[in-house]
């Protein structure tokens, strides 16, 4: 059987990767549609690498050129950079308006009609809200993520670009691909509750390293875009949404983004972005996987907090804020809903809810 492959040209020199097993394939009329697979290099196929496809906006920061940067400036616990690029067939890079519509004019259509042709903050699709990434420039926001099931949350997001709302402009996204070096399991199939804690310490560390190496914010920090490697070492994954630090200084940007019942409360109140709150995201993550895991895959649906998937933003920042700022509130909480498998890790959780909650209660 013929194996499929790619073929990418590093340092001067073409190099066959061959695709091994699709890993992450997504279903979707609109968004990022990424997907991934495991693959090798055909002269080394003992070092696994991952390789992402996905349509990206070309007004935003390009994810493979961040990787790039935090690769070579020796961030940590950060998924390794090998190789990235825009896709290319016949010749042109992969986008929709060139390639996909090979230069159809949609707006000649008979019915074409402007604001449908792209999904804006007001016109999110059914299950979504309206919060998401902001670009420095105001009202033109993506949508956080909804969790319909446990583990993992369903990714159901309108990915709407930087250009100013209201504006008539046809949108285009471009296929963009990026290799990496690392690869791993999520978090949730920690082999351990021990190398649970030890791996969000190291996705802590490797937050901070990536602020203070590369001057950026993760922004999404959640339990699909942290991963357990081989030797248990835990490293974040997914830069789509980082942005630099003193960009959102410089502009006072506000804006909410991430997936939502991960996402810290000031952000989903729409304070500026900051390393709080991917901090508190870090929190939120270690204690829906304590109430919805009951050891590696086995996931379950926890009736009490599906109303994180459907309250708006300021409902759920209200839910979040009365769990987790009273210590005798939050005691009974985990209590009552930690399963038997985390219950040894309330006294862990707790201490990291008082860092990141300045000792509330």
């Amino acid at each position: 059987m013929t194996n499929n492959f790619i073929e990418i040209k590093r340092n001067h020199r073409t190099e066959r990767l061959i695709l091994d097993e699709l890993m992450r394939p997504v279903r979707c009329i609109a968004g990022r549609a990424t997907t991934c697979w495991k693959a090798h290099r055909e002269e080394d196929p003992h070092s696994p690498l991952i390789v992402k496809n996905s349509w990206q906006y070309p007004e935003r920061d390009e994810e493979g050129e961040l990787l790039l940067e935090a690769t070579n400036k020796g961030v940590f616990h950060v998924a390794r950079h090998y190789h990235h690029k825009t896709v290319q067939v016949r010749d042109m890079d992969d986008d929709l308006r060139g390639n996909i519509r090979r230069g159809l004019d949609v707006t000649k259509a008979t019915n074409y009609r402007p604001h449908r042709s792209r999904l804006s903050p007001s016109r999110s699709a059914p299950g979504t809200s309206r919060a998401g990434r902001s670009s420095g420039v105001a009202g033109t926001k993506r949508p956080s993520t909804r969790t319909d099931t446990a583990i993992p949350p369903s990714k159901r997001l309108c990915s709407t670009s930087p250009i100013k709302a209201g504006s008539d402009a046809l949108l285009n996204q471009v296929r963009r691909r990026v290799v990496l070096l690392d690869h791993g399991i999520p978090i949730y199939n920690a082999s351990s509750p021990e190398v649970l804690l030890a791996a969000l310490a190291d996705f802590i560390e490797g937050h901070e390293s990536l602020r203070q190496k590369a001057g950026l914010l993760h922004r999404d920090i959640s339990i699909g875009n942290l991963m357990v490697s081989k030797d248990n070492r835990g490293f974040l994954i997914d830069l789509d949404l980082a942005i630099k630090e003193q960009r959102i200084s410089a502009s006072g940007a506000k804006g909410k983004t991430g997936t939502r019942a991960f996402m810290a409360i000031g952000a989903l109140l729409g304070e500026q972005h900051s390393f709080m709150h991917d901090l508190e995201s870090s929190f939120w993550v270690l204690f829906w996987i304590c109430i919805h895991c009951n050891g590696p895959g086995e996931g379950k649906v926890i009736a009490e907090f599906e109303r994180w998937n459907y309250a708006d933003t300021e409902e759920l920042a209200k839910l979040k804020l009365g769990t987790a700022s009273d210590e005798d509130i939050f005691r009974n909480t985990t209590e009552e809903f930690f399963t038997k498998y985390y219950r040894p890790l309330i006294p862990w959780v707790n201490k990291l809810r008082k860092v990141v909650f300045l000792g509330g209660g």
